[in-house]
């Protein structure tokens, strides 16, 4: 047997330093997130927003946060199963599903700033650049956070910030991760705005749910279970997504339902308000309140008159 090196020695072993739990946890990404928190000293403690995308397994979740020195502020959210209220009744993981989530956020943070910025009314799939005035308000700008995904053409993150970007935020970003992208040479590429609003409005799923319709109808009442007992079509899709676009921007903070329960579930009665919680502890007093209830016991001893400096 040939000479073997021995690379995990005693030396090793005592400089070994053990990342931190998320990273072993592999959840957290700290070399990209520190180039995406780490503001210039000179801002004076001015937040940089990051606009976070993650996804489960039945949700969207698109939030907007700012980092603070032990935790991480939640300026706003949108998720994608709120979209039940906007009339998008099923496929809340798909790529439209996300495009509407991130719409949704953008129209909560402009609503919650007071900013006059509708983005992009006309989705067409063309990347159209967000118009900054020269004076009055900036619009609001965050920076993508992708987390641990892969940030490869065509994923669903990227509708998410297409329909943030849509909807009035401005983030730093190129067209080149979109659907439809084709890479031309080492730095060259063609976008494809027609394949990019296909997606927005679930016109890829609507062709695939089609061409199994014909191909297979058990498998197709299988696969799409969800969408046959919703009612939805292949046909109405576009329609569905572009009411609820319209939906989003006509009033992002809808009203909970009485009757929901959970995140898809439904109650059979209204739900109650929860009673009010009392406090703990009794609200002090002012001088006055506790002179009033000194001479209200005095009197009730058989004291006759008491005045204000407490004599009697």
């Amino acid at each position: 047997m040939g000479f073997v090196k021995v690379v995990k020695t005693k030396a090793y072993y005592k400089r070994f330093q053990v990342k931190y739990r998320r990273r072993r946890e592999a959840k957290t990404d700290y070399y990209a997130r520190n180039r995406l928190i780490i503001q210039d000293k000179n801002k004076y403690k001015t937040p940089k927003y990051r606009f976070v995308v993650r996804f489960t397994n039945r949700d969207v979740i698109c939030q907007i946060a700012s980092a603070d020195l032990t935790h991480d502020e939640i300026i706003a959210s949108a998720y994608s199963h709120e979209l039940v209220k906007f009339g998008v009744k099923t496929g809340l993981t798909n790529y439209a599903a996300a495009y509407c989530t991130g719409l949704l956020l953008a129209r909560r943070v402009n609503k919650k700033f007071s900013l006059e910025y509708d983005g992009n009314v006309l989705i067409d799939g063309e990347d159209m650049p967000l118009k900054v005035p020269d004076e009055g308000k900036q619009p609001f700008k965050a920076l993508l956070d992708v987390g641990l995904r892969r940030t490869s053409t065509g994923a669903r993150l990227f509708g998410a910030l297409k329909g943030a970007c849509d909807g009035g935020i401005d983030i730093p970003h190129s067209d080149r991760r979109f659907p439809g992208s084709k890479k031309e040479g080492a730095s060259k590429h063609t976008a494809s705005p027609e394949t990019h609003r296909k997606y927005i409005f679930g016109g890829h799923v609507a062709a695939y749910m089609e061409r199994l319709l014909g191909e297979d109808e058990e498998r197709y009442n299988k696969q799409f279970k969800s969408f046959v007992d919703n009612g939805v079509n292949p046909a109405g899709l576009e329609k569905m997504y572009a009411a609820a676009h319209a939906a989003i921007r006509k009033d992002p903070f809808p009203k909970r339902d009485p009757l929901t329960k959970g995140y898809f579930g439904k109650r059979n009665t209204p739900r109650k308000e929860p009673p009010v919680k009392k406090a703990w502890r009794k609200p002090k007093k002012a001088l006055a309140q506790k002179k009033a209830r000194v001479r209200q016991l005095l009197l009730a001893k058989g004291v006759v008159s008491v005045n204000d400096q407490g004599g009697l």
